[in-house]
């Protein structure tokens, strides 16, 4: 029977591989050891299959086709960025599993889009990329919380919902890690590119180590825009990750505010807690 037996929320700034000199050398290394310990993280979970959250960028899907929730079922390769100075290639992915999750979520009331061939963009490559152990699976998910329409929070929450109870019933043996990618405050394009809100970074932190889900999916938009600008909307990535995750016990691992990166840079684990 497979099971998640983890997860982790960690950036997908694309700076940090396109860029790696612009930051300070120290606020660089200690981001570089943190996905190192995520990676750690994975292997010592004996992952055979990461499902990898992300989110929609401009480059990603056709101007009039804007999917609320995407999964890759088939052939994957990336990224699709080639400035991000990861070279371009083939990611294996877990097929029968991702069609598993599909059809359950087709069953459960959720109409994916569904990619049987994808090119993978940075918000899932560069964890990938970092954190992701050759020859462990992946399957990408993606959601819409970069370009209007948004997904809600509390669409996020069952979202992740949805995909723990159908890993739970894949018949398959299979030990899954699940990837909540992205954030956390950084203002994409807007007036304030490159300021990073301490504060609210470490109030999401903080959120996370209390297993808050519920507090970060009633976010508003308004807010969090307010707060961390647009980019920052990608905390909705984890929140996917943190209710696929059971019985969730969570911890911060690290937090870099690297404005050179133009970014807020968090690091959780999502570890499995024991039922009460």
């Amino acid at each position: 029977m497979a099971s998640i037996v983890g997860g982790f929320c960690v950036p997908h700034d694309p700076l940090i591989t396109s860029a790696p000199d612009a930051a300070p050398p120290d606020e660089a290394a200690r981001v570089m050891q943190a996905f190192e310990r995520v990676r750690e993280g994975i292997q010592a979970l004996r992952a055979d299959t990461v499902i990898v959250i992300g989110d929609d960028h401009c480059a990603m899907f056709a101007p009039n086709c804007h999917p609320r929730i995407l999964i890759g079922v088939g052939d994957l390769e990336g990224p699709i960025e080639p400035w991000l100075r990861i070279g371009r290639t083939a990611v294996p992915n877990d097929t029968p599993l991702a069609e598993h999750i599909m059809n359950f979520g087709f069953e459960h009331g959720f109409d994916w889009a569904v990619a049987k061939s994808l090119a993978l963009d940075h918000s899932t490559m560069v964890p990938i990329h970092l954190a992701v152990p050759p020859g462990v699976k992946c399957i990408p998910v993606y959601i819409s919380c970069g370009m209007t329409p948004l997904i809600q929070g509390k669409r996020c929450k069952q979202l992740g919902e949805m995909i723990a109870r159908a890993v739970a019933a894949w018949p398959g043996d299979a030990r899954v890690v699940v990837l909540g990618t992205g954030g956390i405050s950084h203002w994409v394009g807007m007036a304030d590119m490159g300021r990073v809100n301490e504060e609210f970074d470490r109030q999401v932190l903080a959120l996370v180590e209390r297993n808050d889900v519920e507090a970060l999916a009633v976010l508003s938009d308004a807010h969090i825009v307010d707060q961390a600008g647009n980019g920052a909307l990608e905390i909705r990535n984890w929140i996917v990750a943190m209710a696929a995750v059971p019985h969730l016990n969570s911890r911060v691992i690290a937090y870099e505010p690297v404005e050179e990166w133009v970014t807020g840079l968090g690091f959780t684990e999502l570890a499995v807690g024991i039922s009460a």
